[in-house]
Order: structure tokens, then C-alpha cells, then sequence
């Protein structure tokens, strides 16, 4: 702002005795400018004094008003913002950022009026939060079913050619929409895990034409983890008319109600429901389980025949409904990637026996890979670490006639497993010893330093063991006789194996373990565990959505991030 001060003539330049005597006698023809000394002046974008204070207030919490001097006469190069072509003026301030407008219009009163240009805010509704569509010229026409369900008024009504879905715009402004709807809820934008006990979730808040609309990302049906993620609505907010952002829930079969959103603090906020009656059906509580039934698992209760995951899907369906969508939310982030890492971390939907699909992040940590629940079960709830690969630990199969006895592949996997114990005691040994020599050393630069030197070996011999052991690009895979898989058609070749361990629990999350196991790379977007334990095979498949606002701002935040969800779990 002090540019612009600066170029229109005001601050400590207007200070000069010799521009300002000229100035007086200038002052009956000056330009189109007048000083902005009167209380009440329009704000950025247009309308009266109140509107326009309460819409700087939104974007930028207020500040002081400034004095702008009056424009060059003519015939010369312009000196000053205010000899610009109007314009051009649009163009310049339409290329700066939403939240310094309100500051701008505090200039002058010239300022104030051109910021009362709509194209300025649509310009900056576009660039900051992607809004594509235009106010003006709304129909229904190449629409998709997708959206027609979250935007039209009552989603419950098939909507006809020529039937009016979206609220009414004609009267609105982009001004508005960025003010009141997309400024007001930026910080709701982004990935969520919602507090749902163990089973944890993964909703993901964005800008949808003009509307913000939390989708919740739901596995495919169990067991094909290959199929796209299924997604369904939980609230939206738009504007139904100026200046007011509604909030509406849209959980049920009964299309939109009176909804309510709290930023309770950084990185959490919650969600209420005010009409839960439009949940309920009218066949009774027997009606809405068979309903989330076909949704969330594709089938009825008839056509699952094992008691225990009847008992699962049952206990699952009373935990959940009891939320009524009233539910706390907290930011998760997407795991930064590395040049050196493995494949690209992100999110992947993986099979877990009985539990059906859930959803895991991958990330790299050096020389480990950890696999961290999103969506979880009674027995590993979500925000545990599922699985843990020890990148330092290659493993090279039998071939595949060999590979069919479980009893080889456990044979190999268990040596690893002692071979990692083993060096585990050596490192802790090697500390006590230089945690010891510290104490006695008389001075720190007489502390020896063999210890130190001994570790970067080590970790300089691991990882070029990593590096020259490599198998071959690719090698047969089969599951050995007895490992139970819910997916059958899984690879039959891969990449690398590692050696790996898996957390695995008793109902309620008690008597936690960690057991070793075969992290299995197949691709770039596949990759298997073998839990040796369990005989059981996990398929894991990575989840091809483009999710915005979800990067985290530094390693440090995405580790804070993991340590805070594992705890809750916990």
C-alpha cells in the first residue's frame, strides 16, 4: 500500500512546499479524485458504507482509510495510478490478490469505484479458488449427474429441461461469492479424517462452480480394490441470496436441510445437523440399515454368509448412524514425495479380510516405508500404522515351485527378522558405549569417535547393499498354499520384496502387535503385504484422485500431522 500511496500523490511526497503550492493553485481543476476524508465513502466493489466495511472486515479485518492527491494535468507521461485509463485499472487490480482490494479501496474514492467492477472479483474467484462458471449464464445443460445431485434444491426431485436447480443468481455478485462463501470457508478447503471412533474416514472439502461441497471418498465394493473410489455429499454451502452463506447437510435420503459449521480451532472444525428427522425412513430403522447396506457394501445381509462379518457390518452401521452427520473433522495432509523414494507415496485402498476395503497413506521416512490407517476397524483402529517395510532389508524369493510352501517363504522371512533384531542390540549397544564415554569424557572434542563412524558404515554398507543386490526388473509371484487372499486376481509378477512387519490386534484394539511379513512391490500403483501370522495377503491399490489444498506445507507439518491422528487413535 505504500506504492500505491506513493503513486498517487499521497504520504510524505505531499510534503513538499513547492508540489504543494503548486498544488493549491491547481485546486479548482483537479482530476476526477477527491481527498477520502468523509466517514461513510463506498468500499471495494460498490454499494453503501456499511455493506462494503462489513465485506473488508470479512477478507481482511479493516484498517485505515488514506488520502490521494489529485491527478497530473494533462499532455504529459502519467505520474500516477490515477491518470491510468480505467481499464487498465481493472486489469491491475483484478491481478492482485483477493485480500488486498479492501486495503486498495481505502485509497481514494476513484479506487472504490472501479473495485465496484464485478469483473475484478470474478477474475479473482477464478485464479484463488477455481470458479469456472459464470453468473449470469447458469443452465442446466452438459450438467453432470454428479452435480446435479449435490447443487439442485432438492435432489429428491428428477429435474426436468427446462426446471430451475440452482439457486437464484441474478442478483448476485462475484463480489459476494468471494467475500461471503469462498474467503469465509478457505480454511475448510483440503482433506479430513473425520472422529468417527475406529473407523475414521476421508472427506475432501473443494470448490464446486459456486458452491463448497464436502465429499466423503468411500472404497469400492469389497473385494475389487482396482474400481474407482465412491464418493457421496455430507454438506454443502452456497448463497442463497446476497450476503448469506447457507449451510446445508446432506446426509439422508431426504435431499437438503438446515445444516451448521463450526471452525472450532487450526485444522479442525465440526459439522451439525439441525433437522435429523430428514435421516429417518419410514420403513424404521430396518429400512436404513438395509439402504447403508446396499451403499456401503453393494449387497444384502442375505447374500453374506459368514456370521463374524455379519457381526461386523451390523456393529459398524449402529456406531456410525449414531453420529446424525454431527461429526469433528481434522486436517490430514498428502505425504510429501522424494526422488528417492521407493514409488510415489500418496493414498491406496488395501484388503483387510472380514473389514472389507480400507483406505491407507503410504509414506517414506528414510530408510523405512510406513502404510498409516485412514479408514479403520474395531481391531486396528484408524491412525494406527498398519504396516512398517524396512527398505534396508531386501528379500529375494524362491522360485515359484518353491514359493508355493509357505514353510520356505517363512524360513527366509524369519532369518531377516533375526538378522534386524541382532542389528537392533548392536546399534543400542553402541550407544550405551558413547553415552557412557560422554559422561566420562573430560572435555567433548576428546570424545572418541568410532562409534559414529561405525554407523554411517553400516548405513553407507545398507544402502549400497540395497543398490547392488538388486533383483531382477521383474519376478514370478504366487501366493504360497494356505496364505488367504480376498482378491484372487492379484499380480503375478513383481518388482522387489522387502521385509516388513504388520500391527495386528484383538477386538477393541487390545494385545497390540507388531508380526513380520512380506511387503510385496508389484507396480507403481500395486503393492501386497503377506502377513505371516495371519496366513493372510492384503492387495493395495492406489487411489487415482487429484486432491487439492491437501499438500503439506513441510515434512515437519505432515509428521506432526501422523503423530497427532496415531494418538487420537490411541
Amino acid at each position: 500500500m505504500a506504492v500505491c500511496a506513493r503513486l498517487c500523490g499521497v504520504g510524505p511526497a505531499r510534503g513538499c512546499r513547492r508540489r504543494g503550492a503548486a498544488r493549491e493553485q491547481r485546486r479548482g481543476g483537479a482530476g476526477d479524485s477527491e481527498p477520502d476524508t468523509d466517514t461513510d465513502p463506498e468500499e471495494a466493489g460498490g454499494g453503501g458504507a456499511t455493506e462494503d466495511e462489513e465485506a473488508a472486515e470479512r477478507i481482511e479485518g479493516g484498517g485505515p482509510a488514506a488520502h490521494p492527491a489529485e491527478a497530473g494535468p494533462a499532455g504529459r507521461a502519467p505520474l500516477s495510478l490515477l491518470e491510468l485509463p480505467p481499464e487498465l485499472l481493472v486489469q491491475i487490480f483484478g491481478s492482485l490478490p483477493g485480500t488486498d482490494l479492501p486495503s486498495l479501496a481505502r485509497v481514494c474514492t476513484t479506487f472504490r469505484r472501479i473495485l465496484r467492477t464485478d469483473t475484478i472479483w470474478r477474475r479473482r474467484c477464478r485464479e484463488e479458488y477455481g470458479v469456472c462458471e459464470n453468473l449470469r449464464k447458469l443452465e442446466i445443460t452438459g450438467v453432470s449427474c454428479r452435480d446435479v445431485y449435490a447443487k439442485r434444491i432438492n435432489p429428491r426431485v428428477k429435474s426436468g429441461r427446462f426446471m430451475k436447480i440452482l439457486p437464484d443468481y441474478e442478483h448476485m455478485e462475484y463480489r459476494d461469492v468471494y467475500t461471503c462463501l469462498l474467503h469465509r470457508y478457505r480454511h475448510i478447503l483440503g482433506l479430513w479424517q473425520p472422529d468417527i471412533g475406529p473407523y475414521g474416514g476421508l472427506l475432501n472439502v473443494v470448490v464446486d462452480g459456486l458452491f463448497i461441497i464436502g465429499w466423503m471418498y468411500l472404497p469400492p465394493h469389497d473385494p475389487h480394490v482396482d474400481d474407482p473410489m465412491r464418493f457421496k455429499p455430507l454438506f454443502r454451502i452456497h448463497l442463497m441470496e446476497r450476503k448469506c452463506a447457507t449451510v446445508e447437510c446432506m446426509y439422508g435420503h431426504k435431499g437438503p436441510h438446515n445444516g451448521h459449521i463450526q471452525i472450532v480451532k487450526k485444522d479442525e472444525f465440526s459439522t451439525k445437523c439441525n433437522q435429523t428427522d430428514h435421516h429417518r425412513m419410514s420403513g424404521g430403522r430396518q429400512e436404513e440399515f438395509r439402504t447403508w447396506l446396499r451403499e456401503e457394501w453393494g449387497r444384502t445381509l442375505e447374500d453374506i454368509f459368514h456370521e463374524h462379518m455379519q457381526e461386523l457390518i451390523l456393529m459398524k452401521f449402529i456406531y456410525t448412524s449414531q453420529y446424525d452427520n454431527c461429526l469433528t473433522y481434522r486436517r490430514i495432509y498428502l505425504p510429501p514425495s522424494s526422488p528417492d523414494d521407493l514409488i510415489k507415496p500418496g493414498l491406496f485402498k488395501g484388503t483387510y479380510g472380514s473389514h472389507g476395503l480400507e483406505i491407507v497413506m503410504l509414506s517414506f521416512h528414510g530408510r523405512k516405508a510406513k502404510g498409516t490407517k485412514i479408514t479403520g476397524d474395531p481391531n486396528i483402529p484408524a491412525g494406527q500404522q498398519t504396516v512398517e517395510i524396512d527398505l534396508a532389508h531386501p528379500l529375494q524369493l524362491p522360485d515359484v515351485e518353491n514359493l508355493h510352501d509357505f514353510s520356505e517363504l517363512s524360513r527366509i522371512v524369519l532369518e531377516v527378522q533375526e538378522q534386524v533384531r541382532r542389528e537392533e542390540q548392536e546399534k543400542e549397544h553402541r550407544q550405551g558405549e558413547e553415552d557412557r564415554s560422554q559422561q566420562a569424557a573430560s572435555q567433548p572434542a576428546a570424545k572418541p569417535l568410532g562409534g559414529e563412524g561405525a554407523e554411517g558404515e553400516e548405513t553407507a554398507a545398507g544402502a549400497e547393499g540395497t543398490t547392488q543386490d538388486k533383483p531382477p526388473a521383474s519376478q514370478s509371484f504366487v501366493l504360497p498354499m494356505g496364505v488367504i487372499s480376498r482378491n484372487e486376481d492379484y499380480p503375478r509378477t513383481c518388482r522387489i520384496c522387502f521385509y516388513g512387519t504388520g500391527l495386528i490386534a484383538g477386538h477393541g484394539f487390545t494385545s497390540p502387535e507388531r508380526t513380520p511379513g512380506v511387503f510385496v512391490l508389484f507396480d507403481d500403483d500395486r503393492f501386497g503385504f503377506i502377513w505371516l501370522e495371519l496366513k493372510s495377503f492384503s492387495l493395495y491399490s492406489r487411489i487415482k484422485v487429484s486432491f487439492q489444498n491437501a499438500e503439506a506445507p513441510s515434512r515437519e507439518a505432515f509428521d506432526e500431522m501422523l503423530k497427532n491422528i496415531q494418538s487420537l487413535a490411541t
